[in-house]
C-alpha cells in the first residue's frame, strides 16, 4: 500500500484495525495532551512515568509520541521499535502493527526521529491520524499525547486533539515565559479555555504554587480569559536523573523517591477529575478549517 492509497482509505472512514479482533474494553478514552513551550523541562519523562503509574493502577494506557520529527519516548523506555507512525501515515503499516508494549504493560505508539517530512503534517495526514486514533478509542482508558516543544502547527494540532491540555514547566524564567506563550496561542487561536499545569523540578515546597499564581496573574493582566489548574508539582530528585541514564522509569526503579510520590498524586487527581474525557476530533477540525 502506498501513501496515497492509505490516505484515501482513511479519508473514506475505512478502519485499518485488524479484522476480527475483539474489543478490549468499552471505557471512554481520557485524552491528555502534555505540552511545553520550552524543551528540556522533563515533559517526556513525566508522560512516561504518569503512564506507568496509571497502568499500575489497572488502567489501559497508550502513550502516543506526538513529536513526529524528533520522537524519543522509546529511547527513554529502552525500546527499539521497528516501525513508527511515519509507516502508518505512509500507508505501509496499520496502527496496530506499530504499537509496542512498554514497561508495566503500557502501550507505546512511537514517532520517527530525524525526518523533517512529518515534522509538519498536512491536512490529509492529519485526517489519516484522526481515523486511526478513533479506531483505538475503545481499547484504552487513557491516551497520553507527548507533544513536541514549542508552538509549531503540529503542537497546535495535537493539543487540539485532546480534550485536556496540560502544560509542563519549571521555575526558570524562560520556561515560564514559553509556557505562557503556548497557552496564549492555544486560547486565542484554538479556543482552549482550560489548562492543567505541572511544575517540574521544584526546590521548595511552595515553588509550584508561586509559578501557578504568576501565570494566573499574567493571564488576567492580558485578559486571556482562561482557567489554569495546578495539577501538581514534582520535586527535583537525583533518582530521576539516575533513572534516565539507566533508561528506566523512576516510578518503576525508585518507587519510594519524592518524584515518584508526586507523580502518583498527579495520577490520582487525574483519575478523579477527568471522567469521560474523550478526544474532541470534530471541534479540532472545525477550528482548523
Amino acid at each position: 500500500m502506498d501513501q496515497a492509497d492509505g490516505l484515501r482509505r482513511l479519508s473514506k472512514g475505512v478502519s485499518l484495525k485488524t479484522p476480527g479482533r475483539p474489543a478490549v474494553g468499552t471505557g471512554k478514552i481520557r485524552g491528555l495532551a502534555v505540552a511545553s513551550g520550552k524543551g528540556g523541562v522533563g515533559k517526556t519523562n513525566f508522560v512516561a512515568n504518569l503512564a506507568y503509574t496509571l497502568a499500575s493502577a489497572g488502567k489501559r494506557v497508550l502513550v502516543f509520541d506526538a513529536d513526529m520529527g524528533l520522537g524519543n519516548v522509546h529511547i527513554l523506555l529502552g525500546l527499539a521499535p521497528r516501525f513508527n507512525m511515519q509507516h502508518v501515515i505512509s500507508g505501509e503499516k496499520r496502527i496496530e502493527e506499530v504499537i509496542i508494549r512498554g514497561p508495566g504493560g503500557i502501550d507505546v505508539l512511537p514517532a520517527g526521529s530525524g525526518h523533517r517530512k512529518y515534522s509538519e503534517l498536512n491536512g490529509e495526514e492529519m485526517l489519516a491520524l484522526k481515523a486511526e486514533l478513533e479506531a483505538l478509542e475503545e481499547d484504552y482508558d487513557y491516551i497520553l499525547f507527548d507533544i513536541g516543544a514549542g508552538i509549531s502547527a503540529n503542537v497546535m494540532y495535537f493539543c487540539s486533539a485532546a480534550r485536556e491540555v496540560a502544560v509542563i514547566t519549571n521555575t526558570e524564567p524562560t520556561a515560564f515565559a514559553d509556557a505562557y506563550a503556548l497557552m496564549k496561542i492555544l486560547s486565542r487561536d484554538y479556543g482552549q479555555r482550560r489548562f492543567r499545569l505541572i511544575v517540574n523540578s521544584i526546590s521548595g515546597r511552595r515553588d509550584g504554587e508561586i509559578v501557578h499564581r504568576r501565570l494566573e496573574q499574567v493571564a488576567d493582566r492580558f485578559n486571556l480569559n482562561i482557567a489554569i489548574d495546578l495539577l501538581g508539582s514534582i520535586p527535583y530528585d537525583e533518582m530521576v536523573v539516575k533513572s534516565v541514564r539507566e533508561q528506566r522509569l523512576f516510578t518503576e526503579r525508585y518507587p519510594g523517591c519524592g518524584a515518584a510520590d508526586a507523580v502518583r498524586k498527579i495520577a490520582r487527581t487525574l483519575a478523579d477529575t477527568m471522567p469521560g474525557a474523550g478526544i474532541g476530533w470534530d471541534s479540532m477540525f472545525a477550528m482548523r478549517a
